[in-house]
């Protein structure tokens, strides 16, 4: 029997925000070299974190923003009970960068600015320069998956609780 799609995002719901907590932890926590195969990537918390708690009928949220904006008040809110619901991120691969924003409610993502390519002098660059745009977008997605993958099967392992741990740790230190 399969679940009503409204059942499922109600059920499992939480699952972005846990990502999103997760990821906030293992980038300011853990040797960044563990997030990838490929020593030549860098992933990093950007300019604004969004956290949200639900307490009885009611919704505090938190946003934090600005590039040097301190993360105190996101600890506090995790310390309140409080997830990720978004994240902005700085991604650096060999000598490209990207920054986007990734909404935990479905992991989509918004405020994309993809590495500066090459500009569109005549008719024959069209295409190339939207194959290299589509490029672009598709290494978010693959990495966005990649990392989802990543936190699901750690979620689903018997490591969890060890991380759990060591988030708690970090939320309380």
């Amino acid at each position: 029997m399969m679940l009503d799609v409204s059942l499922t995002y109600y059920k499992y719901g939480f699952l972005g925000g846990e990502f999103l907590t997760w990821l906030w932890f293992y980038i300011g926590n853990t040797d960044p070299d563990n997030l990838f195969d490929n020593k030549k990537e860098f992933l990093e918390i950007g300019n604004k974190i969004v956290l949200e708690r639900k307490a009885n009928n009611d919704v505090e949220k938190v946003t934090i923003k600005g590039k040097d904006a301190g993360l105190e008040e996101g600890i506090l809110s995790l310390k309140k009970g409080a997830f990720v619901k978004e994240l902005n991120l700085l991604y650096r691969k060999e000598d490209k960068e990207w920054s986007f924003t990734v909404t935990g409610e479905n992991l989509g993502l918004s405020n994309l600015k993809t590495p500066d390519i090459g500009f569109i002098e005549s008719k024959k660059d069209i295409e190339a320069f939207v194959v290299e745009k589509i490029f672009l977008y598709e290494s978010l997605y693959i990495l966005i998956d990649s990392l989802y993958k990543k936190f699901i099967k750690l979620r689903v392992s018997a490591s969890w609780t060890t991380v759990v741990s060591d988030m708690n740790k970090w939320i309380n230190s």
